[in-house]
């Protein structure tokens, strides 16, 4: 159970829809509090693909954001939502943060992506959709091509069929009780 655990959900317009709402629909069953953190105002719109989807309300606007307010970080997938990030200085401060305090973190799909720019990679055993293998080689991430991957808190999965998987891992890591880490 992840009673009273408070969850950011780091997103941009353009997230993989459904890398937002099936985690978020776990961790919420799971007793966690789920809070939508955009650089977007007022909403922010998934996508199904390459088709616009849903929008969603932001609870807490990244430039008010802070991870110690929090006790995990789930990063969805989608092209355009983490290419959005990684060129915000202020939503990669939060996500390396997160690596700072020791906190677990989830990324699926393309939301490896930020991970890069918060310099949090290097060293790391790092799924992902596979056009960001080369990326996250280059930043020094050992790449691997498995549905689900755990190493030093954090959660990666390849795409959207690893659901399932993902949030099994995601829910035990994010059980468990921070340990402080940093990273260079």
């Amino acid at each position: 159970m992840l009673t009273d655990k408070r969850v950011a959900i780091l997103v941009a317009d353009g997230f993989e829809q459904v890398e937002l709402t099936e985690p978020r629909k776990a961790l919420d069953q799971a007793g966690a509090r789920t809070q939508i953190v955009s650089t977007a105002k007022g909403q922010v719109q998934g996508w199904k693909h390459f088709d616009k989807a849903d929008h969603f309300r932001v609870d807490v606007p990244l430039e008010s954001a802070d991870a110690k307010d929090f006790d995990a970080l789930l990063l969805p997938g989608g092209v355009a939502n983490p290419d959005q990030l990684r060129s915000n200085a202020r939503a990669v401060a939060f996500v390396r943060s997160f690596f700072d305090l020791g906190k677990p973190v989830a990324a699926i799909c393309h939301g490896p992506w930020t991970l890069i720019d918060a310099g949090v990679a290097r060293g790391r055993r790092i799924t992902s959709w596979p056009s960001l293998k080369a990326d996250l080689t280059n930043a020094g991430a050992k790449w691997t091509d498995e549905e689900v991957v755990v190493d030093q808190g954090l959660v990666s999965s390849r795409k959207p069929q690893d659901i399932p998987a993902f949030n099994r891992e995601m829910l035990a890591a994010f059980g468990k009780e921070p340990t402080a880490r940093a990273h260079q």
